[in-house]
């Protein structure tokens, strides 16, 4: 699959969970079309790091080290552009129904999923007002708008937040000419699907019951990702892009 030809020379950009997955691969499709970007993830930089990344270690649970980072990024730069939340944490088998799960689980999820995105966009519109504007997406899922016979509670109500958080970002800072916008990604192959490497009938299962007849790729929500922050996007603010090969159309 090919990626986004967009132009970002010039442009500054901040991504989260980029020590692999989604993460890496908008990092790496931003630094290819030109821009500049700081990579930020809680694991150590991986193998493949984007020749001119900045990579940053640390954790989106602390608020210093998130406002620090941010901070680092718009002065090597002089400008803060874009912000991609794309960090989220899935735990098969601990992240249950709500009458089940561990209340400890359910606290670091959500503080990984929505209170990490949520410092990072605090700390970001002050520097994207002063870089006269700029654009966010956050990483959300399909699995936020609907029921789910094997849920995962904590995952769910976090990325419905960041759906929430989004739209109130899009209207509050408007005028500062900045936008914000969701991607809701349906199955997809990344690091978050070792179950489906162990079990590739699994995969085969799912994607079976999608209508393209086959799961996402990281680049699929890199390309999308890459659109709504461009020039190109420039009147979509405040809204939620589907990238699910079909599955919430179906009856």
């Amino acid at each position: 699959m090919t990626r986004m030809h967009v132009d970002f020379s010039g442009r500054n950009a901040f991504v989260t969970g980029a020590g692999g997955g989604m993460g890496l691969q908008i990092a790496r499709d931003l630094i290819d079309s030109g821009a500049r970007a700081t990579l930020l993830d809680v694991k150590p930089a991986p193998d493949d790091l984007p020749a001119g990344a900045r990579y940053v270690q640390a954790d989106l649970r602390s608020a210093p080290d998130i406002a620090r980072a941010l901070a680092a990024c718009h002065a090597e730069a002089g400008r803060l552009d874009y912000l991609v939340n794309a960090a989220g944490v899935l735990w098969f088998g601990r992240d249950r129904s709500l009458v089940d799960i561990d209340l400890d689980v359910w606290d670091d999820v959500l503080a990984i999923n929505l209170k990490g995105a949520a410092l990072c966009a605090r700390h970001a519109v002050p520097l994207m007002r002063k870089s006269g504007g700029g654009a966010m997406v956050h990483i959300s899922t399909i699995q936020c708008v609907r029921g789910d016979d094997a849920p995962q509670d904590a995952y769910q109500a976090s990325k419905a937040g960041l759906i929430a958080m989004s739209k109130s970002i899009a209207i509050q800072f408007a005028g500062d000419g900045i936008r914000s916008n969701t991607i809701l990604p349906g199955p997809t192959q990344s690091p978050m699907q070792q179950r489906w490497r162990d079990t590739p009938a699994l995969k085969e299962a799912t994607a079976a019951a999608v209508p393209l007849g086959r799961v996402g790729t990281v680049r699929d929500m890199a390309n999308a990702t890459l659109f709504l922050l461009s020039d190109a996007a420039s009147f979509i603010t405040g809204t939620e892009l589907i990238v699910d090969g079909g599955v919430l159309a179906k009856p």
